[in-house]
């Protein structure tokens, strides 16, 4: 018997092939078998003692070549691991140690890991975007390159046909329109409803729609339907298409599907909820946008406004611009100032405009119609308050006539047509602060080419400068409206605005709005353009 470490067979502690605990291949330096042990035997039935071992081909190979290292390969179906051992004569000793359950545990493993990967770089993916089409082209996209040879993506939506996005089996992306009978296929109804998948061994692949198989996708060898769960209700449904040479989706396969499936859906819920409140935010937003302004019974009116915060687009100044109507024969322009910033005076905003709009029917006492207001507001149980300035307008002959009144306001400015600058002679008591206010209107008269401007403080107690703590200030305002005498309301308000952005450059500020009411060169009215009653916006 041969001794597997050069000792002589028989001895005391020596290993031969007969007692070895593995299956042992014995071979001469050509590659002929000298030994094998009764395990070897077992395992490699075709081995033939002084025979050259043609089988399990890797083994041979390993050992014919150069230098003799432990090799790995299959006989059969079981995994092994060969391990030589030189002997004094020349020959090699191979032990052959199974690896079949390791192995099958690594591979699982590396397969898990390699899923998890896939789950990971999903999720980043389809969290990289709020927008449901691209939501849904990636899950297509996903779907088809690592589960399945093609994928459809179904959302559920309130029109007759349903949305739906393909990514076939050479990767294209495909939107479409699913026919409403799309439910008849077995497990998209519910899939739909949010119901736990179908497993496909119970579907039929037959039984797959020709609208949902590609052009040129062949015969569908398995289907597996299941749904994308969203926040409460399902976010759609997800197709997996393989094609028949393929074989059958498993048991894992299914289950890994949906865990794809669950990212895909929280993406696609959080699109479709950011869609839907986005939507309901410009709709509740749409009031509370600064309007655009145009002339109005021959009278130019312009505006401008900047948010404290660049990245909002309402805060608590605004201004209106409402035609002349039958209860109220003077356009009535409307500037104003909440207290506070950002959203919360924003809706402070809306309620005092969306009064003021109630209240047209008086505008020609800016008195009562501001003593209205105020016990609107405080009705309202509001705790913020704002200032007001409120300018009815007519033309009489080539003049624009005013009736300004402040409601804790700063004065409106008029520039003359030689450049003079003066404030009217308005004042009153702030609105939704205390149970009675008062007010005092002034008259203004504006020739040709003249200009009533009504401002918020946001422009004159704006901070920057060369050291970037200076206001801006009313004296600077008034330098710089001097030098509008004779300009354009939309140019008085663009000159305005850009000395103010410069003056703050990137610091901090308040909201900011400015109102310009000017008397057009020339002796008569322009068109009447804006009779209608109501806010003027475009």
């Amino acid at each position: 018997m041969t001794s597997l470490d050069g000792t002589r067979a028989g001895g005391p502690g020596v290993v031969t092939a007969a007692t070895a605990p593995y299956p042992v291949v014995v071979m001469d330096p050509a590659g002929r078998v000298v030994e094998l042990n009764e395990a070897a035997s077992a395992l490699l039935p075709g081995a033939r003692t002084a025979q050259p071992l043609l089988s399990p081909e890797w083994l041979a190979a390993a050992h014919h070549a150069p230098d003799v290292m432990p090799v790995t390969g299959t006989v059969g179906s079981r995994s092994f691991s060969a391990h030589p051992s030189v002997l004094p004569g020349g020959g090699t000793a191979w032990w052959l140690v199974e690896e079949t359950a390791y192995r099958s545990v690594t591979e699982e493993l590396e397969a898990e890991r390699e899923r998890a990967r896939f789950l990971t770089e999903a999720s980043t993916a389809l969290l990289a975007s709020l927008n449901l089409d691209r939501c849904m082209e990636i899950t297509a996209r996903l779907a088809a390159e690592y589960l399945a040879d093609a994928a459809l993506v179904v959302s559920p939506t309130r029109a007759r046909n349903l949305s739906a996005v393909l990514c076939d089996h050479e990767g294209r992306i495909t939107r479409t329109s699913v026919p409403a009978q799309a439910e008849t296929v077995p497990g998209l109804a519910e899939a739909l409803r949010g119901f736990p998948p179908v497993p496909s061994r119970w579907i039929d692949p037959a039984s797959a729609s020709d609208w949902l198989i590609p052009e040129g996708f062949g015969e569908v060898g398995s289907l597996v339907i299941t749904p994308l769960p969203g926040h409460g209700v399902a976010a759609g449904a997800l197709v997996l298409l393989r094609r028949e040479q393929q074989g059958r989706f498993s048991d894992s396969e299914e289950a890994f599907a949906g865990l794809f499936a669950a990212r895909a859906g929280a993406a696609m819920s959080a699109a479709w909820l950011y869609a839907e409140q986005n939507t309901i935010t410009d709709i509740l937003m749409r009031d509370l946008l600064p309007p655009s302004l145009r002339t109005v019974e021959g009278v130019e009116f312009a505006g401008g406004y900047r948010a404290s915060v660049e990245t909002d687009r309402i805060g608590g100044d605004f201004y209106d611009v409402h035609p002349p109507s039958e209860d109220c024969p003077e356009t009535l322009a409307v500037l104003g100032d909440v207290a506070g910033k950002g959203l919360e005076a924003a809706v402070i905003t809306g309620k005092i405009r969306n009064t003021v709009q109630a209240l047209l029917p008086m505008a020609d006492d800016h008195a009562r119609l501001l003593r209205l207001l105020n016990n609107a507001l405080l009705g309202s149980g509001s705790i913020r308050f704002a200032t007001l300035v409120l300018a009815s307008t007519r033309r009489e002959g080539g003049d624009v006539v005013l009736r300004v009144t402040s409601a804790g306001h700063p004065p409106p400015l008029i520039v003359r047509r030689d450049g003079t600058v003066e404030e009217a002679d308005t004042a009153g008591t702030l609105i939704g602060a205390l149970p009675a206010i008062s007010s005092r209107t002034a008259e203004v008269r504006l020739a040709p080419g003249e200009t009533c401007l009504l401002y918020t403080d946001g422009v004159t107690e704006a901070k920057g400068g060369p050291l970037g703590d200076a206001m801006f200030g009313e004296r600077r305002l008034k330098r710089a409206f001097a030098e509008c005498a004779g300009m354009p309301a939309e140019a008085v308000v663009e000159r305005i605005q850009m000395l103010a952005d410069a003056w703050i450059g990137d610091g901090r500020h308040d909201d900011i709005a400015v109102l310009a009411i000017t008397a057009p060169h020339g002796s008569h009215p322009g068109a009447v353009d804006g009779a209608r009653p109501g806010r003027e916006s475009v």
